[in-house]
């Protein structure tokens, strides 16, 4: 049985799958923080290498209580399913005050990563959602730095949530109320455990707090689930080539997910889901009555419009 985190305290939470390669570097940047009431749970998505000989030493000294293995199912789960599932898992092991923060087995993070977040988490109300995320330093395999990701230029929040994710599960540190919030929540099928819970936060009236500085070195490589194009062409690029098709599921999913958890939902955002619902699965006349819906934007022109003409037809 796990132990109840002490107050003001991070669970972070790792979910491995086959990634000796990179994974001790991450280990050894967990270390290296300058926050250091932190917990690392983790759980291996079947791995096959030499990952969970290394987290088995790592929680052999990095100190008692420092790395706890949750068990949980045999069966591949996948990165976002898995990450949902240890998030649901430490529930009763946070105590108010407590934080939650996702890690990526093949990043760096910077020394002030997690102290940056719960600097601008502690403020917020215990009773308001809030989800802290960062921009990221983006690094080859070498850690040889490539750029810095996307900045804001609109502010993040709902229903922007449907149309864009602007968050990044390596930065994300959410407030005991956010993790419960979101921890209690049934995800779409299709979507990622960091898009569900900026929706999820940002649905409820939550706070989304974005850190214009970078906290990770986000390495870009082959075997990244998604990456972090880090100019407005290559990720308008990355767009086109998935297709409206892809984009249009995903958002009539989301939405179908929001409305059959209306709890999860804001007085006003469940109006706004309500809308879109009935835009979606009506012609284009109706769904161009909704476009002018407060808030319903992507961060650039460009993305707008591409997203006005996928909503309008797809």
């Amino acid at each position: 049985m796990l132990q109840r985190l002490p107050a003001n305290r991070v669970a972070i939470l790792l979910s491995t799958f086959n990634g000796e390669r990179f994974l001790q570097e991450q280990l050894d940047s967990l270390l290296a923080q300058d926050f250091e009431e932190w917990t690392l749970y983790w759980r291996d998505d079947g791995s096959t290498d030499g990952t969970i000989a290394i987290l088995d030493e790592f929680a052999r000294t990095a100190g008692q209580g420092r790395c706890v293995r949750v068990q949980l199912t045999e069966d591949r789960l996948r990165p976002t399913a898995s990450f949902l599932a240890l998030l649901a898992a430490v529930q009763d092991r946070l105590a108010e005050g407590d934080m939650v923060a996702f890690a990526d087995q093949d990043d760096v993070w910077l020394p002030q990563k997690i102290l940056r977040a719960v600097d601008a988490l502690r403020p917020v109300a215990n009773e308001t959602p809030a989800l802290y995320c960062a921009r990221q330093m983006l690094v080859d395999d070498n850690l040889r730095e490539m750029g810095i990701s996307a900045p804001l230029n609109r502010p993040a929040g709902f229903p922007a949530a449907l149309t864009q994710n602007v968050t990044t599960g390596c930065t994300i540190v959410l407030n005991q109320r956010a993790a419960r919030l979101v921890g209690s929540s049934k995800p779409s099928s299709s979507t990622l455990h960091d898009w569900w819970c900026y929706l999820v936060v940002s649905a409820a009236g939550g706070q989304i707090i974005h850190d214009d500085t970078p906290t990770v070195l986000y390495r870009q490589h082959t075997t990244n689930m998604v990456g972090a194009p880090h100019s407005m062409t290559r990720r308008a690029v990355a767009a086109l080539r998935r297709g409206p098709g892809v984009f249009m599921n995903v958002l009539r999913e989301h939405i179908e997910a929001l409305r059959a958890q209306p709890y999860l939902l804001s007085p006003e955002a469940r109006r706004q889901v309500e809308k879109l619902d009935g835009a979606l699965k009506a012609g284009p006349l109706r769904r161009l009555a909704v476009l002018p819906m407060p808030g319903l934007r992507r961060q650039t022109f460009a993305e707008m419009c591409g997203f006005w003409v996928w909503f309008l037809l797809g």
